[in-house]
């Protein structure tokens, strides 16, 4: 039976009995053999039952179920059946080429290939149009599929992964979240779904801040997005990566109540809990880790309990089809989600071949002619396909123009360990249906980033209290000395300070003072419209009253050190020496705002203000230090006021820079100005005023003119005569040089005289004795007797016991009757000593 089963002989002449024989032999077997009269349509087929995406372990067994239930239907492809040969592809893009080799050259011939995983449907659909085969995908997510002239004769049952952009793009705005992050695993799905997500969020005003891709090891993509303050994260890559990720994240601590992270929703139920030798983290770390994710799936299972091309409701296929799974538990069953996916993929090719048999019977062709090199069958069933619409277990089956399905999107959360529905969302309609049973584990949807709360600060009032205080009191003390310096302006002492300098002085010191106030003004005082006016008060007042005070005190020892200190003097002194965070745990930043003064270009003003005032200042150190040890008459408190420039210069350049460092410290730059422009006039008043008070009032200085006069008179003359001895001195000093020089030559000629006597009274002895009585000099014509007198402090030549003989003074030319030596006359080596 058999035998006779595989087919009939044919072509020979019967008689009528053996006609009657025939057909009672093939009504026989027509019995016998359901199949006969079918011809065998055969499919090509690659499963991943291993690898990134092990689909395949529930693909195959529902396509099968699928297969075996529509060759047992008589008004689906009555004349045909379907068979399915497939193999294992791993996932693999290189096994899956050594695969499709074998399927395309390897009889019998193919009508449909039928592929699973991204990876491995790109590569037989970009190969297919080849052979002009159609490719129906039961898994593939892949956006770059939906690229109908790479792909022309490309269909699948499972959605593109960019169907799942929409949703996410939906989440983020009820959730208000405008700055996400994402994170890759570096394949073509992943990278296209990217990419579309990117051009999405761009245009609903949504920012990718970060965005990190890794081949095979997540940890340095993992720390960057901890280092970057990353909060809500898409997370795009195969289940297997995906607990390499968690691992990396439980141990940077990416996790919790401040981050959210959005992962693919067709991993196993239990995917974190599985076993995996490439990670060091256990269950409980991996638990702990994925607690509270997103994900957004694909609806794959019917909701609603109605009965489609199959007669099947998807409650009842599951149940079929965990009967023919034989009891393994469907979380650690590989593509269990996307098994009804598999199922409408069968379906929808057995109603799309069914739909072309009356066309091609029309044109005189049948399914069974198909070979690899005929278009026009192709060209049918890619028409059949296109135009599909039925009710699967998966959903309404439909294809867009690009061959993808339209499907609804599930929403998931993690809660407590196990997925819990919290929304569905329908892309082609915008319709966001939402559960409201949404966990999370603080008190709401994290921020998207550090919240960042501004919150102004103000002035200390105790301290604004204390120093204006200080500054009252400094400006009063500025009005005493004012007013006693103009009522003791007549006074010769106060006179001899420059009164009028003294004053400006004073004056600008009492302005300083009262820039404190201002100073202090902030918010807490006065409106924010007002703070123009005060800032250029503030400015004003406190420039003014520096220049002001420190400008007449800068003149007063200009000119003393113009006056009073030499260039010679000056030569012998030269020879001789980088948010803070609030109380309690929460995911907020204090963004501190003070109230302060700027301009467009207060960088560059505040550079000539300092440099000019700087300069000033070291100026004004350099002269008070020249002039220390001058006395004089017309400003006698000039060393008070270098000790004043010392004191204003020195707080000056500690201040100016301290108070730019501490800007951001309102309390502590205030305290700082402040106080040092308190200090610094206290100290200049005491300085300047103090002393004078002090004599006036112990001395009685001020009781009447008269006696001020003859005071500041013998004070005068007391100064001047100190003056004048000093000067005395100096040439004292310098004609004692000369004096010296003067006795070392007279000194050196007595000597060379006393030489010259002697040769010449050995020479001449008879002319020595006749001579004897004769003088040594000539006698002036005028007889005086002045002229013969030495110089102070020279011996007298009547003293001197040696005579020189008569005859010596008529070779000698030492003197000559004006009484000047001659030049010609004097030894070489002293000719400089005595013309010096």
């Amino acid at each position: 039976m058999a035998v006779f089963c595989q087919g009939l002989p044919s072509g020979r002449r019967s008689t009528l009995g053996q006609t009657m024989i025939l057909a009672s032999l093939t009504l026989l077997l027509f019995w016998s053999c359901p199949a006969l009269g079918k011809k065998k349509l055969y499919i090509g087929a690659l499963f991943p039952m291993s690898g990134g995406w092990p689909g395949g372990q529930a693909c195959l067994p529902s396509a099968q179920m699928a297969l075996d239930l529509v060759n047992k239907r008589t008004d689906i492809l009555p004349d045909y059946e379907l068979e399915l040969i497939h193999y294992d592809s791993m996932c693999d893009p290189g096994e899956a080429t050594k695969l499709l080799y074998d399927l395309l050259y390897t009889e019998p011939i193919k009508i449909v290939l039928m592929p699973g995983c991204s990876s491995v449907s790109t590569l037989v659909a970009e190969a297919a149009r080849m052979w002009n085969l159609i490719v129906l995908s039961y898994g593939s997510s892949s956006p770059a599929l939906s690229n109908r002239q790479r792909f022309p004769t490309f269909f699948r049952t499972h959605p593109s992964a960019t169907l799942h952009n929409p949703t996410r793009v939906q989440l983020f705005q009820k959730w208000k979240w405008t700055k996400i992050a994402t994170i890759q695993q570096t394949t073509e799905v992943f990278t296209s779904t990217l990419d579309d997500l990117e051009a999405r969020t761009k245009e609903a005003g949504i920012e990718i801040s970060v965005r990190q891709s890794f081949l095979t090891d997540p940890a340095p993509a993992v720390k960057n997005l901890k280092r970057q303050d990353a909060r809500i994260i898409v997370g795009l890559f195969y289940e297997t990566e995906a607990r390499k990720v968690f691992c990396e994240v439980y141990k940077e601590k990416l996790y919790g109540k401040k981050y959210v992270w959005f992962l693919i929703g067709w991993y196993a139920d239990n995917w974190f809990k599985i076993k995996d030798p490439s990670i060091n983290c256990t269950v409980e770390q991996m638990a702990e880790a994925v607690e509270g994710h997103v994900t957004t799936e694909i609806v794959m299972l019917n909701p609603e309990t109605v009965r489609g091309a199959s007669n099947l409701t998807s409650q009842e296929f599951l149940n079929q089809l965990m009967s023919k799974l034989g009891g393994k538990n469907p979380e650690e069953t590989g593509g269990f989600q996307e098994a009804p996916l598999a199922y409408d993929a069968v379906w929808a090719l057995a109603l799309a071949l069914n739909k072309t048999v009356g066309p091609l019977n029309a044109k005189g062709r049948r399914l069974e002619d198909f070979n690899y090199n005929n278009r026009d069958i192709t060209a049918e069933i890619y028409r059949a396909l296109n135009t599909s619409s039925f009710e699967g277990v998966s959903g309404h089956v439909v294809f867009d123009a690009q061959g993808s399905r339209m499907a609804w999107t599930l929403i998931e959360q993690l809660q407590g360990g196990s997925y819990k529905k919290i929304g569905y969302y329908d892309s082609t309609k915008g319709n966001l249906s939402w559960y409201g049973n949404d966990k999370w584990i603080g008190s709401g949807p994290p921020a998207d980033q550090t919240v960042v709360i501004e919150e102004f600060r103000y002035l200390s009032q105790k301290l604004f209290v204390s120093v204006s205080v200080f500054a009252g009191l400094g400006i009063l003390l500025g009005i005493v000395c004012l007013t006693f310096n103009i009522y003791n302006r007549n006074v010769r002492y106060i006179q001899n300070s420059q009164p009028y300098l003294n004053n400006m002085t004073a004056l600008g010191c009492m302005m300083s003072l009262a820039a404190v106030f201002p100073l202090g003004l902030d918010g807490h005082h006065i409106h924010r419209k007002q703070f123009p006016v005060v800032c250029q008060f503030r400015l004003w007042l406190l420039g003014l009253g520096f220049s002001v005070a420190y400008g007449s005190m800068f003149t007063k020892i200009w000119w003393v050190h113009t006056v009073f200190t030499k260039k010679d003097e000056k030569k012998d002194k030269r020879k001789k020496f980088v948010r803070e965070a609030p109380k309690g745990d929460l995911d907020v930043l204090i963004q501190p705002l003070l109230e302060h003064c700027s301009s467009q270009k207060m960088n560059t003003w505040l550079g000539v203000v300092y440099g000019y005032k700087g300069l000033l200042l070291l100026l004004g150190i350099f002269l008070a230090y020249e002039t220390k040890s001058i006395s004089t008459e017309k400003i006698n408190d000039h060393r008070a006021v270098g000790m004043a420039i010392y004191n204003v210069s020195v707080l000056c350049m500690i201040t100016a820079p301290v108070t730019m460092i501490l800007s951001s410290q309102q309390d502590a730059s205030f305290a700082f100005a402040s106080l040092a422009i308190v200090f610094s006039v206290y100290i200049t008043l005491v300085v300047l005023f103090v002393p004078k008070m002090r004599r006036l009032i112990t001395r009685g200085e001020w009781q009447s003119d008269t006696q001020e006069t003859m005071k500041t008179q013998g004070s005068s003359t007391n100064n001047n005569d100190e003056e004048k001895s000093r000067q005395l001195e100096r040439e004292n000093q310098e004609l004692q040089k000369i004096i010296q020089e003067k006795e070392e030559r007279v000194s050196e000629l007595r000597n060379q005289l006393v030489e010259r006597q002697a040769l010449r009274s050995r020479r001449r002895p008879s002319a020595a004795n006749q001579n004897n009585s004769t003088p040594l000099l000539p006698i002036p014509s005028n007889n005086d007797p002045k002229s013969l007198v030495p110089p102070p402090g020279y011996p007298n030549p009547a003293s001197d016991n040696h005579s020189l003989p008569p005859s010596f003074s008529n070779s000698s030319n030492l003197y000559q009757p004006d009484g000047k030596i001659n030049r010609n006359n004097c030894h070489t080596s002293r000719l400089q000593l005595l013309y010096k």
